[in-house]
């Protein structure tokens, strides 16, 4: 447990001092009981009882008063919520090679596909937002808890030149730093200023990103990079390596090439987009895709076929159960010292004898 105001604590110290003033008011009641000569008398003005009920009313109101000290200080617990209370940014590789054949019908008609039900299926309180890449990265929808959003956007999606998953990794964490003011944007060009302190080793966001490409980074910050950064933030991500490791023809159809050709055209021109590697980037990059789970604290999963991806991202909400999240229990113990102050007064009527 931590503390937003731990000098609050302070105030305390008082509860030693009502309780030493208790005792004492107790050993004068003592003195003066002395001056009767009868005890049979004393008896017979107050009823029997056990002793320890008349010190019941006050041991709640102090017990109150700690309550109050307490909450004034604003007290946080680490706490696990289940991954349906936060939030995940998809990060959606639509890059040329997306156009592959070796998963029917392509690999970005499947990946819409599996990516669809994913999201239809989540918890209808899980926000969720959409990252895609090729060239470059853009927040496509911001997080949130519309599906139909997202699944327009999904049916929209188009291919492009490039592959930057860098950037997506970097993209992803400012969509999330938008709705958690805990998490701090990338901004990775403006020096150690803008770090955010670092966070308790096993300390994670709530929220995780999931990002799925079928190749390697072509241009831009290298993905090794940007998963420190992402890691700073306590950002995870659990990359999904997608199709075989023998792609063949690329085919995309004319709405998936935004218009830049018809039926049966690929995506690639001569000798364009492949960075110079040749079919290495029609390739899941799982070297460095596993080293972005692991320095991040996610996973990695790869997925050579349709079946395989609909699995992985099925099973995933099991992968990821639950969420470390701080959670101020302020208001808690203020209802715990409203119950204790009511359970004295009751006390206080019900043992405590009053004069006739």
């Amino acid at each position: 447990m931590g503390f937003e105001w731990p000098l609050v604590l302070l105030a305390l110290l008082v509860l030693p001092v009502l309780l030493a003033v208790y005792v004492r008011q107790l050993r004068r009641r003592r003195r003066r009981a002395v001056r009767y000569s009868s005890v049979a008398l004393i008896r017979a003005a107050d009823p029997p009882r056990r002793a320890w009920r008349r010190h019941v009313p006050f041991a709640l109101l102090l017990a109150a008063l700690g309550a109050l000290g307490l909450a004034a200080a604003r007290p946080h617990i680490s706490t696990s919520v289940p991954v349906s209370e936060s939030a995940l940014i998809l990060a959606l590789d639509v890059s040329g090679s997306m156009c592959a054949t070796d998963v029917q019908p392509n690999r970005l008609t499947a990946a819409q596909a599996a990516v669809r039900d994913f999201v239809q299926t989540q918890d209808p309180g899980t926000s969720i937002g959409l990252v895609l890449f090729s060239g470059f990265a853009q927040v496509a929808v911001a997080p949130t808890t519309d599906r139909q959003a997202l699944l327009r956007a999904i049916d929209s999606l188009t291919t492009g030149r490039g592959t930057t998953i860098g950037s997506a990794i970097l993209k992803s964490v400012d969509a999330i730093a938008e709705i958690n003011p805990e998490v701090a944007p990338a901004d990775p060009g403006n020096g150690p200023a803008s770090r955010p302190p670092p966070r308790p080793s096993g300390s994670y966001a709530p929220e995780i990103v999931v990002l799925l490409t079928d190749g390697r980074n072509t241009r831009g910050i290298e993905p090794a990079e940007a998963a420190e950064i992402a890691a700073s933030r306590g950002v995870r991500i659990y990359p999904i390596g997608f199709g075989t490791r023998n792609p063949t023809s690329m085919v995309c159809t004319a709405a998936q090439l935004g218009g830049r050709g018809g039926e049966g055209s690929s995506a690639y021109g001569s000798g364009s987009g492949r960075g110079g590697g040749g079919r290495s980037f029609l390739v899941a990059d799982e070297e460095g895709l596993r080293e972005v789970a692991d320095v991040t604290g996610g996973e990695y999963f790869a997925a050579t076929d349709a079946g395989r991806l609909q699995s992985v991202l099925a099973d995933l909400p099991r992968n990821v159960v639950t969420q470390q999240r701080e959670i101020e229990v302020s208001v808690a113990l203020v209802g715990l010292a409203a119950a204790l102050l009511v359970a004295g007064l009751w006390a206080a009527a019900r043992w405590t004898p009053f004069p006739t």
